[in-house]
């Protein structure tokens, strides 16, 4: 039986995020050109690392069709011209996808069975809305398995508000705009682009252009700018576009290695795993889910909240952020979360935010020789959660 082996993040990088649509930036990209992207920029940047050394790419999809299915880990690992001998696969946890493209690949490794692996996420909502082509069984309503408000996510966020009364509009607002100017200021100090990887880009009408930031940030979000917006999801409701992520695409990719196999390649690890775990909820309110999930992981880690320097907590919704900070004891505008800003303002192409979280904690490791421990964490659709503890290498 092998011994475990302890698992490094080596480097993470992603495309620009795009908002859906015919007029986002990738309009007329494919999915799985922008994974492709993402793994040559992976092997450029770590020139110790052979191609023929990855064991294993690992990619995530929420919606595996069109140009997101054919088995996208090994089908793009064969686009980006990694040798024919790489396997690949891929994974779907919704949200949570490239978190678990990575917790998976790093169980492989710590097992024995992988020396290194590139895993990541891919999402073109654009193309491939959520739930399109779908057919939920209708024993899930008929046997009242889950509540109808399950299926929508932004049913589910208003059903949290409902869950947590202290939880207002006006504060899930406030906590947007502190997102908006978070990033706004990240992308003016140059935080966010030595991560980002510029994608080509086509229209039928302005020819070939270049993707080199993302779309969706909108600084100078005021709290009058987002009281005005409508409550789609119920009438008077808290839960607006304002408060929320966008509809977006993207990629996301990282390398992930064994310690000892990182030394002897050269490649310079920014972060250990530590622990990670997933846990279930009620699916009307999966936006609870990082609070089982963090408990879980600390647990497992030995660790407590309070050990906890920095996290990155997925912005599905405000509401699910302000949730597990109050469950925890933590302020709503506390410095160690979400330093760079989050999802309200970068987008969350859903199976790739994951890797998002991952490289803006490296970054912030790098910066923060004092802080020991950071978290990543997310909600994910259907009712769970998942949450990764690392400790900084720098």
């Amino acid at each position: 039986m092998p011994s475990s082996r302890d698992v490094v993040f080596v480097d993470g990088v992603r495309t620009p995020f795009g908002r859906s649509g015919p007029k986002g930036l990738y309009a007329e990209t494919r999915a799985d050109d922008l994974v492709v992207r993402v793994i040559r920029e992976l092997i450029r940047r770590n020139p110790g690392l052979p191609p023929e050394r990855v064991d294993e790419v690992a990619i995530a999809a929420t919606t595996q069709i069109g140009d997101q299915g054919l088995t996208i880990g090994r089908s793009a690992a064969v686009l980006a011209g990694l040798p024919k001998s790489v396997p690949g696969y891929a994974i779907d946890r919704m949200c949570a996808g490239a978190m678990t493209a990575v917790t998976t690949v790093a169980g492989g490794i710590a097992f024995g069975a992988y020396d290194v692996a590139i895993a990541g996420g891919v999402e073109h909502m654009g193309r491939h809305p959520m739930g399109e082509g779908v057919d939920p069984n209708p024993r899930f309503l008929s046997e009242k398995l889950v509540d109808p408000s399950a299926l929508v996510m932004g049913m589910t966020a208003e059903n949290l508000h409902d869950r947590y009364p202290s939880i207002t509009k006006d504060r899930a607002d406030a906590y947007a705009v502190l997102s908006q100017e978070k990033a706004a200021k990240a992308y003016a100090d140059g935080k966010i682009q030595p991560d980002l990887v510029p994608a080509a880009i086509r229209t039928a009408e302005k020819g070939w252009g270049l993707a080199v930031e993302d779309e969706a940030p909108r600084p100078g979000t005021t709290m009058a700018g987002l009281g005005g917006l409508k409550t789609p999801f119920r009438p008077h409701g808290h839960v607006t576009a304002g408060n929320s992520s966008g509809i977006n695409d993207g990629a996301t990719g990282c390398v992930v290695a064994a310690s000892d196999v990182a030394a002897e390649l050269g490649l310079s690890p920014k972060m250990r795993l530590v622990s990670y775990a997933f846990a279930g909820v009620d699916p009307e309110v999966m936006g609870v889910g990082p609070i089982p999930s963090t408990e879980r992981a600390l647990r497992l880690a030995n660790l407590d909240i309070s050990d906890i320097g920095l996290f990155e907590i997925n912005e599905a919704f405000a509401v699910q952020v302000l949730a597990f900070l109050e469950h925890f004891g933590i302020a709503d505008d506390d410095a160690r979360v979400n330093a760079y800003g989050g999802a309200i303002a970068y987008g969350h192409p859903l199976a790739s935010s994951g890797v998002r979280l991952m490289t803006q904690l490296a970054r912030q490791f790098g910066e923060r020789p004092d802080v020991r421990y950071g978290i990543t964490t997310m909600c994910v659709g259907m009712g769970m959660g998942g949450t990764v503890i690392w400790e900084n290498l720098a």
